[in-house]
């Protein structure tokens, strides 16, 4: 039987499929843990003049913007002092923005403008044409648009009100890219996958699952973070189908077990094979109160005595007293429910931890951030 065009599809894009539908429930796909080498976003970055501003530009302290501004005027034929400009209604800006490896000329990209001088506020501000270079020097897209700024400020001479950062705003939009990078991607013989956290287990798995949907011995972990694949022959010079068929094949990622801790905020969050060995745990908060006081003496009328100040200083302790609890883990669901029995707050989980960690009873990295 002659195949048509309409129910034919390519022997490596089959089997995908085939393993996709056939991968665990708690699967993820390999584009949500890894990316492609060569597929990557490159900054850009610029130095610019916003104007437009309601009096909240920089100030006259502002050296390099009164001398932009002296020689953008001159660059447009219009000769002026620098002692005659006023600048509080522009301002000195950075212009940064990603521009995809992928992007050709005429693509637009989205720009962030932030201030680099003493401006208050960018809102109603427009940037003038600013060039955008590479790593390298080149100009590769040029910006310029009115700004979106998602702050506002409002004051007077005794308060002022501010609402989220009015320094800082984007261009949706506002960059068009001028030099396409210089990257043939179809021209590869080979592609790498970079793991977003490094595993072993993990690397192994995605080589192991990358040659059985192929056919063949075309992938191999390098290391932890990446695996490199060897383009099959009938994909030479059209990556596109294989990568799109390759990125939505389903693993089950495996991490080493893991405790972060986020002090500033008194977040905990535990890894799915945290575990933690039979421990004995009582956990009570100290609480001490100084309070400082001063007593007065006066003297009496028409004495010869003298005003004293006697400083009094009343000190309470109180020591919560709590029962030693038994705490084990085979698994995350019994483990959360040993430390909530202990009535332990977030932040004073964070000292159960170490303290385990330091007991040797806790199985898992402990990173404080």
């Amino acid at each position: 039987m002659k195949l048509t065009s309409r129910n034919y599809l390519p022997p490596l894009i089959a089997a995908l499929l085939l393993f996709c539908s056939a991968a665990p429930v708690n699967a993820v796909r390999i584009k949500d843990i890894a990316t492609f080498s060569g597929v990557r976003d490159n900054q850009l970055i610029g130095y610019g003049l916003v104007v437009g501003l309601a009096g909240t530009g920089d100030k006259k302290d502002s050296v390099f913007t009164l001398s932009s501004m002296k020689n953008m005027m001159d660059r447009m034929g219009v000769g002026v002092s620098s002692k005659a400009l006023k600048i509080k209604n522009v301002a000195s800006v950075m212009v940064t923005a990603r521009m995809p490896v992928s992007a050709k000329p005429g693509t637009r990209l989205d720009v962030t403008v932030s201030s680099v001088g003493d401006a208050t506020s960018l809102v109603g501000g427009v940037l003038l044409q600013t060039s955008l270079k590479g790593v390298d020097g080149k100009t590769y897209s040029l910006a310029q648009g009115p700004l979106t700024v998602g702050g506002l400020s409002a004051g007077g001479a005794a308060a002022s009100a501010t609402k989220n950062i009015n320094t800082v705003g984007i261009i949706p939009g506002g960059g068009i890219v001028e030099r396409a990078i210089p990257f043939e991607f179809n021209q590869q013989d080979s592609l790498t996958l970079n793991m977003r956290h490094g595993d072993f287990s993990t690397a192994q798995q995605i080589a192991e699952r990358l040659n059985q949907a192929m056919g063949g011995a075309f992938a191999r972990a390098v290391d932890a973070s990446s695996v490199r694949m060897d383009v099959p022959p009938q994909y030479k010079s059209n990556l596109v189908p294989l990568m799109a068929s390759v990125e939505n094949l389903e693993i089950n990622p495996d991490v080493a077990a893991k405790v972060v801790v986020d002090e500033k905020t008194g977040t905990v969050v535990l890894g799915r094979d945290v575990r933690i060995s039979r421990a004995a745990v009582a956990h009570g908060n100290l609480q001490i109160t100084v309070k400082e006081s001063e007593q007065v003496s006066q003297p009496g009328p028409f004495s010869q005595g003298q005003t004293v100040v006697s400083p009094q200083t009343d000190i309470n302790m109180r020591e919560e007293n709590r029962r030693l609890m038994m705490v084990e883990g085979a698994t995350l669901q019994e483990l959360v429910d040993g430390l909530n029995a202990i009535g332990a707050t977030p932040r004073d989980l964070i000292s159960i931890l170490r303290s385990l960690q330091a007991s040797g009873s806790l199985h898992a990295e402990l990173e404080v951030i």
